[in-house]
């Protein structure tokens, strides 16, 4: 037995009190003078015992009355386990991924969670309480309450390292108190890509929650098809291979329907459905729905359709020879495509440019190199092309004013391009997987640089770079005359010029994935105290944006934070529109075996695994036996005290 309150107990020494009064305040017997002596001397001696023994008793009840008083409050105990004496800091994780919008036997696991964690848990324990989007630290439960039941599904992903390490930053640095992390979640295998460390000095519990079903079906993309721009294709995908067909609708914004198709899978877990957009509809609002009964987020895809602007291409040549190619690739449908000759340059049509291509010049005039670095300055591209008989001096000021870097001599060698950078925007939707077999191009000759602050984009076998990107500058270190190489016969030739143009204007896609960074250029003019602001029915913000002469460029990361359509405003006037979908990645439906983890438990069942930790933590509270204990000998007392004759 142990005492919350000790100090209590030096109040016993108070039972020294009536001990003390009942030894001097006897009652001392008179002697009387009577007729009948044998008479009396009998009543005396029976007067006599009976007295003591009363106040003998009298006096155990009072001190076994007090000292029951004393030990009530010193509030005795008799704890469950060794761990319920010590201090304690908890922190609970609740998981509110979209994957936690499965079903399971009480409704969607994280409003299962919630509830079970505020019905099992009592109202004064103290805990934090951490999800992927917020955190609530030291709190008492009754206070949580309405925050937890607040708590929304957010698109925020959270690996379990992060988590924990959040976990991690919330308790002290005592050493005394035992410190527990109970993470509820169910447990996605993406989310264990590095295994977290699990220290010692921290007790960790694992709550994995299943959903009942475990197929679901997502709307992943959409595109135009390959064969017709005004055919969209819509790809949707299943967590698990299946034989199923699934209705697929086609909505304009204002929730009309438009079409109704159907996507079969066939012992697959992908497949594709078609819609058709009618010509008239070039600024189209609209949204895939598919209805599935596991997962609600990836049953809507929001998109936006609008006429694109044609981009803006200027290519300065040294003579018509070297330029042919540029025609073939920048055809009329796409690109507004301006081909100059170096002795009749007119430099008033590089103003609206988006990019301009150096080709083949052998010498770069000062004039000219104003321009270029004011076109840059003004979110404009340039791609480099030197001449085999380049004046480098001039090149050299070119680059040294776009703060790149230089050339330097050119050096005659046979070269394969064998290295090609995936993962470069120029690349990123080329190829479908990374290839080994490619017919390379080769070159004859190649110029030394000085640039290292580029990304390599194409790169001989020899490890030196072919073309280089930095900031919105392209450089190839090489001629692509067809005497010096044949990268023009390659089939590299037409998607890198091609993508070199789309970066070029960044024009609003049919849809953007939320939680990544995306740069987006309008051709929309804006005063010099004007600024765009994005909103729909429900919110409204103003991105950062960049203002050039003819366009804005605006930056979104953070913001928006919810899937939907938002207009583009300047002012109050709609210019375009941008939709915005929650990533994918959730619906993945792989989870993570916790029984590998070592120092840490694993439970299924959040009301089984509180009662148990509960448990654990109590302790038999036994001063209400004590309250009764001393009712009990103050009763005895006031009984010897009137019937005990």
């Amino acid at each position: 037995m142990q005492f919350k309150h000790p100090e209590f107990l030096y109040a016993l020494f108070l039972l020294l009190i009536p001990i003390i009064v009942h030894l001097f305040h006897l009652r001392r017997f008179k002697k009387e003078v009577f007729t009948n002596v044998k008479f009396l001397k009998k009543v005396e001696s029976q007067t006599r015992k009976s007295s003591q023994l009363k106040k003998w008793l009298t006096l155990l009840a009072r001190l076994f009355a007090l000292a029951a008083i004393v030990f009530a409050f010193a509030q005795p105990f008799i704890p469950n386990t060794s761990q319920a004496l010590k201090e304690k800091e908890t922190v609970v994780y609740i998981d509110n991924s979209f994957s936690m919008q499965q079903k399971g036997a009480q409704g969607e696991l994280l409003k299962q969670a919630v509830q079970e964690v505020l019905q099992t848990l009592p109202d004064d324990m103290v805990l934090s309480v951490i999800t992927n989007d917020e955190e609530f630290r030291n709190q008492p439960l009754s206070e949580l309450k309405d925050k937890l039941l607040k708590i929304d599904y957010s698109p925020v992903e959270a690996d379990f390292k992060t988590i924990s390490l959040r976990a991690k930053k919330i308790f002290s640095q005592r050493q005394e108190t035992q410190k527990q992390f109970i993470a509820i979640s169910d447990f996605q295998a993406k989310n264990f890509k590095e295994n977290p460390q699990i220290e010692e000095e921290i007790q960790t519990d694992f709550i994995q929650l299943k959903g009942e079903n475990q197929v679901n079906f997502s709307v992943d993309s959409v595109y135009f098809s390959s064969q017709n721009a005004k055919d969209l294709e819509i790809q949707l995908s299943s967590s698990h291979p299946v034989t199923e067909t699934l209705p697929v609708s086609l909505y304009k914004s204002n929730k009309e329907l438009l079409a109704k198709s159907s996507a079969g899978f066939e012992e697959d877990s992908t497949a594709i459905a078609e819609f058709s957009i009618p010509e008239e509809e070039t600024n189209l609002e609209g949204f895939i729905e598919i209805e599935d009964n596991s997962l609600r987020f990836d049953n809507t895809l929001f998109f936006s359709l609008q006429k694109p602007k044609k981009i803006k291409i200027l290519a300065l040549s040294e003579n018509k020879e070297v330029e042919n190619f540029l025609h073939r690739i920048y055809n009329k449908t796409k690109f507004d495509f301006i081909s100059l000759l170096q002795d009749e340059v007119d430099y008033n049509k590089f103003e609206n440019a988006d990019l301009i291509v150096l080709n083949e010049l052998k010498n770069i005039p000062n004039g000219l190199i104003n321009i270029l670095e004011k076109h840059q300055e003004n979110g404009g591209f340039i791609t480099i092309i030197p001449a085999e008989k380049s004046t480098l001096e001039t090149y050299n000021n070119l680059l040294l004013n776009l703060e790149i870097g230089s050339l330097k001599e050119f050096q005659s060698r046979d070269l394969k391009i064998t290295n090609i950078n995936f993962s470069h925007p120029l690349y990123a939707d080329v190829f479908d997987s990374e290839v080994d077999n490619f017919q390379y191009p080769k070159t004859k000759g190649s110029f030394n640089h000085n640039i290292n602050s580029g990304n390599s984009v194409l790169s001989f076998n020899n490890g030196n770079d072919f073309l280089i990107s930095y900031k919105n500058t392209y450089i190839f270190t090489t001629s692509l005359a067809l005497e010096n190489s044949n990268f023009k016969q390659s089939p590299l030739i037409a998607p890198t010029f091609y993508n070199m143009a789309k970066q070029s204007l960044k024009q609003p896609q049919l849809a953007y994935t939320l939680g990544e960074k995306h740069i987006i250029n309008l051709p929309i003019s804006l005063e010099k105290d004007e600024v765009l602001h994005l909103e729909n029915e429900k919110d409204k913000f103003i991105p950062q944006q960049r203002r050039f002469n003819d366009k804005v460029e605006i930056t979104l990361t953070d913001l928006p934070e919810k899937a939907g359509t938002y207009q583009v405003l300047k002012q109050e006037e709609k210019k375009a529109q941008l939709s915005f979908n929650y990533n994918r990645s959730e619906n993945q439906m792989i989870f993570q075996d916790l029984a590998e983890f070592s120092n840490s438990s694993l439970s299924y069942d959040i009301k089984d695994y509180f009662k148990t930790e509960i448990n654990k933590n109590e302790v038999d509270h036994l001063w209400k036996w004590f309250v009764i204990f001393a009712l009990i000998f103050l009763i005895i007392e006031v009984l010897l005290l009137k019937l005990l004759k």
